[in-house]
């Protein structure tokens, strides 16, 4: 995404909505965290609608990051954060056994197989993920890559994650969608859905 002029001076003036990292925070809250929020339609939506849930998104795109800033302003929500950061640090940005939900949405699928060890689902994020979610934590994960998907299957077939539901056509009214995800049911492209729930060994 091309880079706004006025990004830059809007999040070095930005005290509220955008932290560092999540770490000791002690609200009781649960804490659901989507990592690569984009532009944030899915989260802040969410977070206005479920005013005793703590969300973060996670996202390295600055432009998303303010766009995401300006929609939680307009709703004025007070249970939305923002970290400007990759996913690679996560482990860095929260404590262990601390969060109840993770959202994957679109994640990019970096086709390449030299690229596979990118994508957000490989065994070396689930590896970390296990780390940070409760016991008994979600993730979620939906994607219009099918090749990415049937991937991501096998790749949490070699994890203590159990899987609860999958759809090859996921449709749910009733939930706020991503700008892609709206995109692609406006085209007709089905959605490809997995829910895991974490399981500590």
């Amino acid at each position: 995404m091309r880079k706004k002029k006025w990004v830059e001076p809007f999040l070095e003036n930005e005290n509220e909505y955008l932290i560092e990292n999540c770490l000791n925070r002690h609200d009781g809250m649960p804490l659901y965290v989507e990592i690569g929020m984009g532009m944030g339609d899915f989260i802040t939506e969410s977070a206005d609608g479920n005013r005793d849930v703590f969300y973060v998104g996670l996202e390295k795109e600055p432009t998303c990051v303010a766009r995401a800033i300006k929609k939680a302003q307009d709703r004025k929500l007070e249970n939305f954060r923002v970290i400007l950061e990759d996913a690679s640090h996560i482990e860095e940005l929260f404590e262990k056994n601390s969060i109840d939900v993770i959202y994957l949405h679109f994640s990019d699928p970096w086709p390449k197989k030299r690229n596979h060890k990118r994508r957000l689902t490989y065994p070396t994020f689930l590896s970390k993920y296990q780390e940070l979610l409760k016991d008994g934590g979600m993730l979620i994960v939906k994607t219009d890559n099918e090749d990415f998907f049937d991937d991501t299957l096998g790749y949490f077939e070699s994890s203590s994650f159990r899987l609860l539901e999958t759809s090859r056509n996921y449709i749910n009214e009733d939930e706020p969608m991503t700008a892609y995800q709206a995109r692609f049911v406006a085209e007709g492209k089905p959605i490809y859905y997995a829910k895991y729930m974490n399981h500590k060994v």
